[in-house]
């Protein structure tokens, strides 16, 4: 029975690509300190340890016999790391080097490492994966270090890896209570309970959304397939793209919420347009969106309304306090 590694498999992504290897007969093994994911989130049948990626050594053995490592976990906070550097910087670069060196030093035959477009940054769209990446902030700054010590580790000591750069990932189980990050999830959240949804800037910032199952298609596919070896793939879709503004006014009309967003000033070092070419993912993997954007919403509304919309937890320090820290963070008001 071959088998998978998975880093960060409480949390959305890891979980969802934990189930698929599952349901497809492999034998999965996965860590997660719980920081973003939450034990709930674990497929039933995965074999799980709460370990911490920083901790080489108490999931090394874990690796015995491993085929394949998917390196989902990160500290995945793209505005928050401007305020919050170190702590997304060491839970995202160094969470790499560590999983990376354990993996080449097991001999694992292929690495996926899940990285993001925000490794693109300030590039001009559509993004294509042939592009200088110019990330802005610490955390595309942290994801094309942790590219580029995959790539290094895996050529000068061999076996395979590749580069997922999945955007925007939206669907059921995504966490909701989160104020920092998952824009989707944290409208559908505060709509339910009858607040109005928090727009950074003026809403103009333009997205493109990628439904879950769509991304793990993708995913899969780059873990199994010859074709991606030592590839850069972008996953997500490249129609379809929407403005901040334009997802709320999505969101409300799903369900029949009288829109009237609170517009606050916009968050220094984002990006105003992120999108992804899709071409190579068509190419090499076969892709295509399945879920359009309004299904998407409309299955994270059910998923969040049967669990019950709540209030945010803020469990996540600020390391740099400046007058542009966003005051809905430092007071508490999303």
């Amino acid at each position: 029975m071959p088998k998978v590694f998975v880093t960060g498999v409480a949390g959305f992504l890891g979980r969802h690509v934990a189930e698929r290897f599952f349901n497809s007969g492999w034998e999965v093994v996965g860590i997660d300190n719980l920081q973003g994911g939450q034990r709930g989130n674990v497929p039933e049948g995965v074999c799980f340890d709460m370990i911490d990626c920083l901790d080489r050594y108490a999931y090394l053995h874990l690796m015995e016999g491993v085929d394949l490592v998917y390196h989902c976990a990160s500290a995945a906070y793209d505005g928050l790391s401007v305020f919050a550097p170190a702590f997304v910087y060491r839970h995202t670069a160094q969470a790499t080097v560590e999983v990376a060196s354990a993996a080449v030093s097991s001999g694992v035959g292929r690495f996926v490492q899940c990285s993001s477009m925000a490794r693109y940054g300030a590039a001009p769209t559509p993004f294509t994966e042939d592009m200088e990446p110019r990330p802005v902030n610490p955390y595309g700054l942290a994801k094309r270090a942790s590219e580029l010590i995959v790539a290094n580790l895996f050529d000068t000591h061999g076996g395979e890896y590749c580069i997922a750069v999945p955007h925007n990932i939206i669907g059921p189980r995504q966490r909701f209570d989160d104020p920092y990050r998952n824009v989707a999830s944290i409208m559908i959240n505060r709509m339910l309970r009858g607040l109005q949804p928090v727009i950074y800037g003026d809403g103009s910032n333009l997205r493109c959304f990628s439904f879950i199952d769509d991304v793990i298609f993708c995913l899969e596919q780059m873990g199994t397939s010859a074709t991606a070896a030592r590839e850069t793939i972008n996953i997500g879709p490249d129609e379809g793209a929407v403005t901040i503004l334009a997802l709320a006014e999505q969101i409300a009309d799903l369900l029949g919420f009288r829109l009237d967003p609170i517009f606050v000033a916009a968050r220094p070092q984002e990006v105003a347009d992120a999108v992804c070419s899709a071409d190579k993912a068509r190419r090499l993997l076969g892709y295509r969106t399945t879920t359009t954007l309004r299904q998407g919403i409309e299955a994270m509304i059910t998923w969040i309304d049967q669990r019950g919309p709540c209030d945010f937890t803020y469990d996540l320090g600020i390391e740099v306090l400046t007058e542009r820290t966003p005051a809905t963070w430092v007071k508490k008001l999303i």
